[in-house]
């Protein structure tokens, strides 16, 4: 394995260890510090078992990866709390809430930041592990959805992305977790960018299927490492509030794959998007 892989495995130990002996700075910034270690791990693992990953072969994809991840996630945080466009007086997000926040507001904006750039690139390297391994060679028989389906899923998207910032309500969480893979994976499809649906078209399963497993095997590894931290997140959700594993209902471990495949599609339409920007530019 390459060497910043045991580096990140080191993090990860060693971070574990101060928390556990109560060390507050790392109990405060724990999930960024914890999460980049897991990034070094994986990505280390990733070229291991499939030649390249983020750091070794695409470190110009990496950056882009990391921008889209906090760009993505602050549109997530805009779901969560009504206070960023409403009458700015709530000071708590809607399903989920940060405790124990840095004070100062620009460190408290860079921990943000550092532990939102890890989600995308959390999540793609793990399903890029998978895809090679556990799901490696996996086909199914073609599934090509007709036109008038992908059009379907694209109002559907349209809908459920916009409804929850129309109806502010706690039940609305799921749609927030779905609207935009229906929305934007037909349209990755139709522009020729990178799209699993295509993938299943020729009866390609393994990226599908590792992106599934990616998001639940993230989303424990996230609900595990936030339970002990110091600064953390807990939920206020009115379902399954009686049923919990770590912080997070059990019921909302449901939202974590359809949210891998989320993630990968807006990642995919914003780097067709602006690789289509810049080839304009260039001609």
């Amino acid at each position: 394995m390459p060497r910043h892989g045991w580096v990140g495995l080191g993090v990860i130990a060693i971070a574990e260890a101060l928390l556990l002996r109560g060390q507050a700075l790392v109990g405060e910034w724990f999930t960024p510090i914890v999460w980049t270690g897991y990034v070094l791990f994986v990505d280390a693992l990733c070229a291991r078992v499939t030649g390249g990953s983020l750091l070794t072969t695409e470190r110009g994809q990496l950056v882009g990866v990391a921008i889209a991840s906090v760009a993505c996630w602050w549109l997530f945080e805009w779901y969560n709390a009504p206070r960023f466009w409403r009458d700015g007086a709530d000071q708590a997000g809607l399903w989920w809430r940060y405790r124990q926040l840095e004070p100062n507001p620009f460190l408290r904006r860079v921990g943000y930041d550092w532990a939102f750039a890890t989600i995308f690139p959390a999540l793609f390297l793990t399903a890029r592990v998978l895809a090679a391994t556990v799901f490696a060679g996996v086909r199914v028989r073609p599934v090509r959805l007709p036109a008038w389906a992908l059009s379907g899923s694209v109002a559907a998207g349209a809908v459920s992305v916009a409804l929850p910032l129309v109806v502010v309500s706690p039940w609305l969480v799921p749609l927030v977790w779905t609207g935009w893979v229906l929305l934007l994976e037909p349209v990755n499809h139709r522009r020729r960018a990178v799209s699993w649906l295509r993938e299943l078209e020729h009866g390609e399963a393994a990226t599908v299927l590792a992106l599934l497993a990616s998001g639940l095997a993230c989303g424990l590894l996230w609900e595990f490492w936030n339970y002990w931290a110091q600064t953390k997140w807990t939920y206020s959700l009115p379902y399954g509030e009686g049923a919990k594993l770590f912080e997070m209902p059990v019921l909302g471990y449901l939202g974590f794959p359809p949210f891998a495949l989320e993630c990968y599609a807006m990642y995919n339409f914003l780097r067709f998007v602006f690789a289509d920007r810049s080839a304009g530019g260039e001609t």
